[in-house]
């Protein structure tokens, strides 16, 4: 008897996930499956040629790393063959080691989470050891505080230095990847959260740019799913996702997209960072972290609206090109729109996996 009373309680817990799951995140409109486009999107990235720079950009990186997610989570063992032979000459003594980023900041660094993402799937210790040196070298030479020597503020980080340092906690499960950059995490939201919820791109940049809050919307729901119940930095993160995210509410557009800065409504839709914005929206549902009767719908509409940019060649449309800070208005809003960009490819294919999980 207890043990059906244990059982109905548990099912009572959950139900609040399973109808958010039955309700909005499933019965997708034609061409808007979450596995379809996800797995489109991540055969596409195999053959894609390298962006940008000659050596590899940190939104490359991501895409590689949330492509390998995918394949892992949808047992696609040929896309993820595909993802290791493109990433294999990039290994210590390759063919085309040029092309992997040196420098200590935080953009080049990143670089860590495939050889990690890599080894946590494959178990193969060269990986997840090529991968450790990145996360280990960003904290090499600490602040007196004890936060990176990286650390500047700028609220891309909080996708940058946390996956990093995340990634290297879930291949190694040791504890001091997840402290320091949970801590690193709190000092951003200190810095950086306004009282209407949304970040600064810096402190001394006063703007909502629309990929910059991105960042730090999904790196927290990234922190969020590996900080244990009672670790003492999880209540003051889940309150700054918390009051973000009652944020977006407001600003959502019609269309489910928002804007290239979120508070200006004469500014253009930006589909990366409503990618973003769709996958903390369901994260937080799919983990009863937010009600799913008000972020279900927002969270559908956000992914519907993301792949209607999605082109016949599986590019994602309407991406804000790279922007770095700068106290200019004009400045943000001429900001040139991209396709097939990686700044947009990569939480597209993060929104796949988390409304299939």
């Amino acid at each position: 008897m207890m043990k059906r009373i244990a059982l109905f309680a548990v099912a009572l817990a959950l139900s609040p996930v399973l109808h958010a799951q039955k309700d909005y995140f499933s019965n997708w409109p034609a061409g808007t499956d979450p596995k379809e486009v996800g797995k489109k999107v991540a055969d596409h990235f195999v053959t894609s040629p390298h962006q940008y720079t000659k050596t590899l950009h940190y939104s490359e990186a991501n895409t590689w790393q949330a492509a390998l997610a995918f394949a892992q989570l949808t047992n696609d063992d040929a896309l993820r063959q595909g993802l290791i032979a493109r990433f294999e000459p990039l290994m210590p003594g390759g063919s085309d080691t040029a092309r992997v980023p040196t420098r200590q900041h935080v953009d080049d660094e990143i670089f860590g989470i495939v050889p990690l993402e890599i080894g946590i799937q494959t178990k193969d210790p060269r990986y997840l050891a090529y991968g450790k040196s990145f996360a280990d070298r960003q904290w090499e030479n600490p602040q007196p505080d004890g936060f990176s020597s990286e650390t500047r503020y700028w609220v891309d980080d909080m996708y940058m230095l946390t996956m990093l340092q995340l990634e290297a906690y879930r291949a190694t499960k040791d504890p001091v990847y997840l402290d320091r950059t949970a801590k690193e995490m709190v000092a951003y939201l200190d810095k950086l959260q306004q009282p209407n919820g949304l970040f600064y791109h810096a402190p001394d940049v006063h703007f909502f740019w629309g990929r910059g809050d991105g960042w730090f919307a999904a790196g927290m729901a990234e922190m969020l799913t590996s900080l244990p119940a009672n670790h003492p930095q999880r209540a003051r993160i889940m309150r700054g996702y918390k009051t973000m995210m009652a944020s977006l509410l407001k600003y959502q557009g019609s269309d489910g997209m928002w804007r290239e800065l979120i508070d200006h409504p004469e500014a253009w839709p930006e589909s990366s960072s409503s990618a973003m914005f769709a996958f903390a929206m369901v994260t937080g549902v799919k983990h009863g972290w937010l009600p799913a009767a008000t972020y279900g719908p927002a969270a559908r509409k956000a992914w519907i609206g993301v792949v209607g940019y999605i082109d016949q060649n599986n590019d994602l449309t309407q991406v804000c090109e790279g922007t770095g800070k700068k106290a200019d208005f004009d400045y943000y809003l001429a900001r040139k729109r991209r396709t097939g960009d990686f700044h947009g490819q990569a939480p597209v294919l993060w929104t796949a996996a988390a409304l299939i999980r």
